[in-house]
């Protein structure tokens, strides 16, 4: 893989990271086989919409706010979990994103859930959570040096949104709510500083140690986008070494006895950074669901806050759409961590509007729409359900023969990157193997870019 392959590899989607490089494209004709058409019967096929609609619940409204009764079975399917991925076909459609916010309320005023955790980068994520504690920053700042590059698909107002309503909350709840970012594509020189800071305070004799070790990787440029683009162009070898470096920075802090474990923590994130820079393909991206878990669970075990995880719906499911690019998911590791205290939650769409960069211009941001999806496809199956919006446990839903079936064959799904690139966005995937419940919209719009 080339050097501008790889730094075009780093993408929060996981739909975009593989389409964009080399490696997914050799690897397509291993995908998993689409179930046969001529195996479908028309009687089958009433009978799995038959079952899904005995356990399908109808969604009142995508809207947060107002009243969220209808929600009630939804957040009792999820109960016992302290971690709930809520993922998102699309990185740009504007009801995936206020679903999700709406979803969230209500696990916040009824569950118990305090922790929005973001496919962000942790240094974004300590930049937001002190926004929505304290009002510490700008708001509209944070968001435009934070989310650039691969990032740039959280900058829409439906997540200032989502922020400035977690800020007011906070300002006369008695529970606090929290946000944490578990993706490492890029680390803010201040996460430098705070272990560096660290140092000089309670470990002054590593700190010429951790310097040396930290020199490369601070010596890049300055935004987001500048900072992945100069790692990523850099000669393999040599992110190799910076990534040895972060790993051995990160062995003195963690063996420190001094050290609490949020210090290790910063620390440690920064060796997953510098990790996944010095790998390529199918490793790159183990590495890095990998890490995006063990961050997750990191701020389980320490903060004991129950936490939605918002991503891609490739990152939270079980199992991949790209087997061969995208080995294992981020839900994947989370369900061999924390077992069933982890639920997956995906969207799915029947059709709609989105965000997305146009390759053909330079990556401008524009609004494209999905069309009808393939006769053949989940989103058409599931659409035939009798609700216009609604949820759906797959797991009971699978007890019936016929519909576990219908559940276990690879179908085409809507599994949409965040760069405009039609030819993968229906890609073949088990929805049984995938997701534990389903949250399905008939028609969504495009979210709305900050200006």
């Amino acid at each position: 893989m080339s050097k501008n392959s790889l730094r075009r590899g780093l993408p929060v989607a996981v739909a975009q990271i593989a389409a964009l490089t080399a490696a997914l494209t050799a690897g397509l004709s291993a995908a998993p086989a689409l179930a046969d058409p001529a195996t479908r019967p028309a009687d089958g096929a009433r009978s799995v919409v038959a079952t899904l609609e005995k356990h399908a619940r109808p969604l009142r409204s995508t809207v947060p706010g107002g009243s969220a009764r209808d929600l009630r079975a939804l957040a009792a399917l999820t109960r016992g979990a302290s971690i709930v991925g809520v993922g998102e076909a699309t990185h740009g459609s504007k009801e995936l994103f206020t679903v999700r916010e709406r979803l969230f309320r209500y696990l916040v005023a009824e569950e118990g859930f305090t922790t929005l955790a973001l496919e962000a980068t942790w240094s974004a994520g300590v930049r937001l959570d002190a926004y929505v504690r304290t009002g510490e920053g700008d708001l509209r700042t944070i968001i435009d040096e934070e989310f650039q590059e691969s990032y740039s698909a959280w900058r829409t107002q439906e997540w200032v949104d989502l922020y400035e309503w977690m800020r007011e909350y906070n300002r006369t709840a008695e529970r606090e709510l929290r946000v944490m970012g578990f993706d490492i594509g890029d680390v803010n020189p201040e996460q430098y500083r705070r272990v560096l800071d660290w140092a000089e305070r309670k470990r002054p004799d590593l700190l010429a140690g951790l310097r040396e070790n930290y020199a490369g990787l601070l010596a890049l440029p300055g935004g987001t986008a500048e900072r992945m683009a100069a790692l990523g162009s850099l000669p393999l070898e040599r992110r190799k070494e910076l990534a040895s470096a972060a790993e051995t920075a990160y062995r003195l802090v963690e063996q420190a006895k001094q050290a609490g474990a949020r210090v290790k923590q910063e620390a440690r994130v920064i060796a997953q950074m510098a990790g996944m820079y010095a790998r390529e393909g199918a490793e790159l991206h183990r590495h890095r669901d990998l890490a995006m878990a063990e961050n997750t669970m990191w701020w389980k075990r320490n903060t004991g806050l129950k936490s939605v995880a918002a991503a891609h719906n490739g990152h939270l499911g079980y199992v991949s759409a790209w087997p061969h690019q995208y080995p294992v998911t981020q839900g994947a590791h989370l369900r061999a961590m924390a077992g069933r205290e982890y639920v997956a939650v995906a969207t799915s769409i029947h059709s709609g509007e989105f965000l997305a960069k146009n390759p053909a211009k330079n990556g401008k941001v524009e609004v494209f729409d999905t069309g009808a999806p393939k006769p053949d496809s989940n989103e058409a199956t599931l659409d035939r359900v009798g609700h216009r919006d609604f949820y759906v446990d797959l797991r009971r839903a699978g007890k019936d023969p016929a519909t576990r079936k219908w559940l276990a064959e690879a179908r085409p799904t809507w599994t949409i990157p965040a760069t405009y690139m039609p030819q993968e966005f229906d890609r073949p995937l088990s929805l049984g193997r995938a997701y534990d419940i389903m949250l399905h919209l008939n028609r969504v719009t495009a979210a709305t870019p900050l200006s």
